[in-house]
C-alpha cells in the first residue's frame, strides 16, 4: 500500500491510497481510531471513503490547536505523571524508548539522569527548538544529578545545513569543552538534529553515549529509533554516516504542541501509512 498526501487550504490532509500490487482493484474500507498522544484527539479527526479510496486526516481549528512554532508552550503542570516505556530489541541490545507528557517539566517521571554517562553532557539543538526547550532540557538533565555539567551547541535549522561544515560545530564544542569518552551527546530536535548528533556521537573519540529527545512526530515514531545517522554530501543525501543506536529515546509528547500544523499532519500521515503497510 502506498500513500501520497497534500495539505488542503481548509487544513485537511487528504491521503490517496492505492494497492502496491496489481492483485485486484478492491480497496478494503479503512476505519481507525487515532491512538496517539492526547493532543491528537483535540487537533485531528480521521475519516475514510472506501469508494474513492481516500483517507482524510483533518486538523481541527479550535482553541486547543497548536501554537505557532516560535510561541512558548504553556505550562503542563496538570499533565499526569505517567510514562510509557517500550523496549526496542535491536539484536545488539535493547534501546529504551520512554514517552511521557511534560517530562521536561517533571523529569522525575522518567528518571532522566540514569541515562547519562559520566558528568559531561553536550546538547545539540537548532535555532528553532533552542528558545522553546533548551533551558527545560538542561534542567531535566541535571535533575537528581547536580554534578553534571551541560554544554550546548545551537545549529542552524534545516536540511540544507546537514553537512560537514555544520557537523564540525558539534566537534568544535565537544573538544573546546574537553569532553572525555564518558560524556553523553543529547539530540534535541527533529530528524536532522538526530542524524547529525548521532553521527557526531558515533565518531567523537570513536563513540560516546547518545540520547535522543525528538520533538517532531516523524522523529518520535521513526528516525529516533533505527540507528541511521549521517550527513549529506554535495553529490547526494546521507552518503556519509554510520549505524549508531541511541542509549535511549526520551519523548515529551508536549513538545508536539509547538509543532506547525503542516508538520503535524505530515507526521501523522506517515503513522497511518505504517499501519496500512
Amino acid at each position: 500500500m502506498a500513500a501520497s498526501s497534500s495539505l488542503c487550504p481548509n487544513r485537511t490532509l487528504s491521503l490517496s491510497l492505492r494497492p502496491s500490487h496489481k492483485r485486484n482493484n478492491q480497496f478494503a474500507s479503512f476505519h481507525s481510531v487515532l491512538r496517539f498522544p492526547d493532543f491528537a484527539s483535540s487537533r485531528c479527526h480521521l475519516s475514510s471513503d472506501s469508494n474513492s479510496r481516500n483517507l482524510t486526516l483533518g486538523l481541527k481549528a479550535s482553541a486547543t490547536s497548536a501554537a505557532p512554532v516560535m510561541d512558548q508552550p504553556t505550562s503542563s503542570s496538570s499533565s499526569p505523571d505517567v510514562s510509557t516505556i517500550v523496549e526496542v530489541d535491536l539484536g545488539t541490545g535493547a534501546t529504551r524508548s520512554t514517552s511521557a507528557p511534560a517530562f521536561l517539566i517533571n523529569p522525575s517521571c522518567c528518571r532522566v539522569f540514569v541515562h547519562i554517562h559520566g558528568k559531561q553532557v553536550l546538547v545539540v539543538t537548532n535555532t528553532t527548538i533552542a528558545p522553546l526547550y533548551l533551558d527545560k532540557t538542561i534542567s531535566a538533565l541535571t535533575d537528581g544529578n547536580p554534578n553534571v555539567k551541560v554544554e550546548s551547541v545551537i545549529l542552524p535549522d534545516g536540511e540544507k545545513f546537514k553537512d560537514m561544515e555544520t557537523l564540525m560545530k558539534i566537534f568544535d564544542k565537544a573538544i573546546e569543552s574537553r569532553m572525555d569518552r564518558r560524556c553523553t551527546f543529547v539530540a534535541l530536535g527533529g530528524g536532522v538534529i538526530g542524524d547529525m548528533c548521532g553521527y557526531a556521537a558515533a565518531s567523537y573519540l570513536r563513540g560516546v553515549n547518545f540520547i535522543q529527545i525528538p520533538t517532531t512526530v516523524m522523529a518520535q515514531v521513526d528516525s529516533s529509533v533505527g540507528g541511521k545517522t549521517g550527513i549529506n554530501h554535495r553529490l547526494g543525501k546521507n552518503l556519509i554516516g554510520a549505524f549508531y543506536q541511541p542509549q535511549c529515546v526520551l519523548i515529551d509528547t508536549d513538545t508536539l504542541n509547538t509543532l506547525p500544523d503542516r508538520e503535524l499532519a505530515s507526521g501523522l500521515a506517515e503513522v497511518i501509512k505504517y499501519g496500512l503497510i
